[in-house]
């Protein structure tokens, strides 16, 4: 049983780990938007 919860509390920091740097790359990190433009081929558009 003392291996079951070792385990247990292993996840459990893992899973706080995970949730920490999620949360820390929501508040500190600031994506800036910019402008895409995409080509499509004329053969894709216009089908005969």
């Amino acid at each position: 049983m003392p291996s079951l919860i070792r385990f247990l509390v292993f996840c459990a920091v893992i899973v706080g780990l995970v949730y920490g740097a999620m949360y820390a790359l929501t508040t500190y990190v600031d994506p800036t938007p910019r402008e895409i433009t995409v080509k499509i081929p004329t053969e894709r558009v216009n089908p005969r």
